[in-house]
């Protein structure tokens, strides 16, 4: 006979994962948090769909990007539409702002999501091909004060969740009407060393100048320190927005570097770009600068020497999207936050998660009547506001015990034949090993005394 071979079983496709409830306490607190904030300073949350059509991506992101190149996962139906799973949170909010006829409300209107977004990339430390997103964005608002608010908003929730050490990396990469000025002149400047740069920045020189800068190889992380900067290029218009918005953060007494290298990875971006970075301890310190007092503001130079630092949010004004996507011109700005980004360093740094209140209070059956005695008691015991353990499916009451002690109740409710008949029950103090009978109708009121005197 033919040896069968033994299936396998099914794993999760490559850099998706399961989050499990130890996870889950992390994000239940990150969310909770980062909505309560954002509501207080006006958001409404929004749910976009998980697919949209790819078009909706593949013009604002840029054909040159990462995301269309190599990392958005399309699909073409049976009815012939071609559809992309969202690789962002952005344009989904632009298009639903048009489509719901939010143009007709009071502006600015103010959006949050969160989320699953999906893209093909490699999988590293706190980056998934499946991750989560919670993004503020302002639609209908030009003002600078929006620029500085959406930082504050992220600025906030990282600060309020037990991240110290954080710091916004901010730049102004000017609009139409600038930047052409100075891609011409960084393209000058890359052109002469052509030779020294990697394949793909060889490619994007052509199509795309300003993604050089965003590139991590080495070699073109050492040509960058050299690479004219766009704050030499900036128009009136553009130099006077991106001034009022450093002087709302200094206002606010958030902490920023100028970083003048700083982009974005997608075409809509304009004028003011950021990303808040954790900076690890070891880091030295700032000087202190124009007569700035330490622990102040400290604006610096944040170059291709500053050390490794780890991306907690970023984002950035994106005016020039909604007329890409085929819309009137819709002056916008948002962010976005990784969530499992946000975990990952939670757990390193020892930040606690949400924390669910202790089962004081067990649950103990010995026999069928009180086994079914026990299914409604549970949930008389709910609307009372009492958190309760119980292993419903044991029959064995050492074991029961056993699970009572591991999980550190300080009262055992233990419920047998005759006192499921009697309308009794018994309750055991467990750390002074006495107990006592009870009514069942004085239960609440004896469980909220015993847990008092604890």
């Amino acid at each position: 006979m033919p040896k069968k071979h033994k299936k396998e079983m099914i794993q999760s496709p490559k850099g998706m994962h399961d989050m499990l409830f130890s996870d889950i306490r992390y994000l239940e607190k990150i969310l909770e948090r980062a909505r309560e904030i954002s509501e207080f300073y006006g958001f409404l949350p929004i749910q976009t769909p998980h697919l949209e059509q790819a078009e909706l991506f593949l013009r604002p992101l840029g054909e040159t990007s990462e995301v269309v190149e190599k990392e958005m996962y399309t699909l073409r139906t049976k009815g012939g539409d071609f559809l992309a799973l969202r690789p962002e949170g952005t344009a989904p909010a632009v298009r639903a702002y048009f489509e719901n006829g939010m143009v007709s409300w009071p502006q600015p209107v103010k959006l949050y999501y969160e989320g699953s977004f999906f893209r093909h990339e490699k999988p590293q430390r706190g980056r998934f091909r499946e991750f989560r997103q919670f993004g503020p964005e302002i639609l209908g608002g030009d003002d600078p004060v929006l620029d500085a608010l959406i930082i504050k908003i992220c600025f906030l929730i990282l600060k309020e969740l037990g991240f110290k050490n954080i710091m916004v990396n901010i730049n102004s990469i000017g609009d139409k009407e600038c930047r052409p000025a100075y891609k011409k002149e960084l393209v000058n400047y890359y052109r002469k060393k052509f030779n020294y740069l990697c394949k793909d920045c060889k490619r994007k020189l052509k199509d795309n100048p300003l993604r050089l800068l965003d590139c991590k190889e080495p070699g073109c992380v050492e040509l960058k320190a050299q690479a004219p900067q766009m704050i030499e290029h900036l128009c009136e218009g553009c130099k006077t927005h991106f001034k009022s918005v450093l002087e709302f953060l200094d206002e606010g007494q958030i902490p920023y570097l100028l970083d003048n290298y700083l982009v974005r990875g997608f075409d809509y971006y304009g004028r003011t770009v950021f990303e808040i970075f954790l900076e690890e301890p070891a880091r030295p310190a700032r000087l202190p600068i124009d007569g700035q007092a330490d622990g102040e503001n400290k604006k610096t130079d944040g170059g291709p020497e500053a050390a490794a630092k780890i991306a907690l949010a970023g984002g950035g004004r994106y005016d020039e999207l909604a007329p890409i996507l085929g819309a009137k011109p819709l002056p916008a700005v948002g962010a976005s936050l990784g969530l499992e980004r946000l975990i990952h360093e939670m757990k390193r740094l020892g930040i606690a998660p949400k924390s669910h209140p202790e089962n004081k209070v067990f649950l103990i059956h010995i026999g069928p009547a009180a086994k079914k005695r026990s299914f409604n008691l549970m949930e008389e015991l709910r609307k009372e506001g009492i958190p309760v353990g119980e292993s419903i499916s044991r029959d064995n009451l050492k074991n029961q015990l056993n699970i009572a002690s591991k999980t550190g109740a300080k009262l055992a409710l233990i419920l047998g034949q005759k006192e499921a008949m009697d309308g009794t029950i018994l309750i055991r103090y467990m750390d002074e090993g006495t107990q006592e009978a009870v009514l069942q109708s004085k239960l609440v009121e004896k469980i909220k005394a015993g847990l008092k005197k604890k």
